[in-house]
């Protein structure tokens, strides 16, 4: 299966986890120089002169959806949001424009393990960009007005959500699968949370979070050393170092589903019903990454794999059928996702489910192998063309340890990667007695043909929360 996050499960496929890791990385990542800065924070910096570009990419450690308080779900994505809108210079006008004047991008977001910034400019302003970027990350003002109106934003989000089954079956995924742990935490928050924070719940976050000893970044693009540490040191090492001792970041091991859990949410304007079936994935420092990447590529990663072939192209159930793996320090979740006609969801299950027991008792031949492997070696390039998804490889690889010439390695791996350790893969990481499954579709119309499958547990989309 294949592999956000999130930050979240919204379970993300194994190609979107490489883009955001920078899969190509290993053999044309140069290696980059490490700068810190006397406030803690670390940098890492890749030159680029070939255009007048430059990117950033912070991690902040502990900031991220999975660490904020289990009462105030969704205060790390709103913290993050508001953490540029104002500060005692600034208003988020203000910011907004200068921005737009520069043509220049700066978001700050909330995944799982992490708050992360993402910037990027033209050379010539890049000084101004990073000033703000500084300005917002040791002095975010969080005004009253600019709360109440991102608060409110979240809550539409929330409804909007609601109403699109393919973005509400991954919420309610989530909640089911991993129930109390942190990752169950949604980035989105719910009305429920919302409705209780206030907006000392997100500067007291923001404050006891947002610390530059514990943060990592990656700086790639046209500017020399000597001129970016000065750059660094009046903007980015004028954020204050926290005195006291940092909040615990670890998170504890995953749950693992021991039988199957099985959730219908119904709605009744639902004319498709939409379905994610998962089971537990590999944490990141996994040495079965290489190989799970060939067997998801095989299985429902790509157009011509299984899933698709047998679910889209042979029988018309569906426009699109995907396989993932999103991964953490902790460990991992594998998922299988689809939708059809609410009539046909029992006919797609039975095909997905015969798929999975296939592919994990019998494996791939090797012919399949070679094309897996193939199409990984001939995507991979194209991951790292750009300044920003360097930096992003760059940050990543630095925040999980996991060394610069990982790619390298990767690619190295997948070339080796045999029919045995491909079927082991499927073997061990597809599901079969043992998973979560949430359908969301027109229960009167959905729930005879779920039946066969057990007992599905009910909610109504129209019930508060997830």
């Amino acid at each position: 299966m294949k592999h956000r996050s999130a930050a979240a499960v919204v379970a993300v496929g194994l190609a979107i986890l490489l883009a955001a890791t920078g899969p190509s990385a290993g053999a044309t990542l140069p290696v980059p120089q490490k700068i810190v800065l006397e406030n803690g924070l670390t940098v890492f910096y890749v030159p680029d002169p070939e255009l007048p570009l430059i990117s950033l990419r912070l991690l902040i450690p502990g900031a991220g959806s999975a660490h904020e308080p289990g009462e105030f779900e969704g205060l790390a994505g709103l913290t993050a949001e508001l953490t540029l809108k104002g500060t005692a210079s600034l208003s988020a006008e203000a910011i907004a424009e200068e921005l737009d004047f520069m043509g220049a991008g700066l978001r700050v977001f909330a995944a799982a393990e992490y708050a992360q910034v993402s910037a990027f400019s033209l050379a010539e302003h890049f000084p101004r960009l990073l000033e703000i970027a500084a300005a917002s990350l040791s002095g975010a003002a969080f005004p009253d007005e600019e709360f109440a109106r991102e608060r409110s934003r979240a809550m539409d989000a929330l409804a909007a959500a609601k109403d699109n089954p393919m973005q509400a079956v991954r919420l309610y995924f989530q909640k089911a699968y991993f129930g109390s742990h942190p990752l169950g935490r949604l980035a989105s928050g719910t009305k429920s949370s919302l409705d209780r924070m206030t907006v000392r719940d997100a500067r007291r976050f923001h404050g006891e979070r947002y610390r530059p000893e514990r943060a990592v970044a990656a700086v790639v693009g046209d500017i020399g050393r000597a001129e970016l540490e000065a750059l660094l040191g009046r903007t980015l090492g004028v954020w204050k170092k926290s005195e006291a001792p940092a909040a615990l970041s670890d998170l504890p091991p995953l749950p693992e589903p021991r039988g199957k859990k099985l959730l219908l949410v119904d709605k009744p304007d639902a004319t498709q019903a939409y379905f994610v079936l998962g089971a537990p994935g590999f944490g990141v420092a996994d040495e079965v990454f290489p190989q799970a990447s060939v067997m998801n590529t095989l299985f429902g990663g790509r157009f011509t794999s299984r899933l698709n072939t047998e679910l889209r192209i042979k029988r018309g159930l569906t426009y699109g059928v995907r396989s993932s793996f999103e991964s953490w320090r902790a460990g991992g979740v594998g998922t299988v996702s689809s939708y059809t006609r609410n009539e046909k969801i029992g006919e797609m299950l039975d095909i997905t489910l015969e798929q999975l027991a296939a592919a994990r008792t019998e494996g791939f031949s090797a012919e399949e192998v070679e094309s897996g492997r193939n199409y990984i070696l001939g995507q991979f390039p194209l991951s790292l063309e750009s300044n920003a998804n360097k930096a992003a490889a760059v940050a990543r690889l630095a925040f999980y340890g996991q060394g610069f010439d990982f790619y390298d390695r990767y690619l190295d791996a997948v070339r080796a990667a045999s029919p045995e350790a491909v079927g082991a893969s499927a073997s061990r990481l597809l599901p079969g007695g043992d998973f979560v499954l949430v359908v969301v579709g027109k229960a009167e119309e959905v729930r005879p043909l779920l039946r066969k499958f057990g007992e599905f547990e009910e909610k109504k989309i129209s019930d508060p929360d997830f």
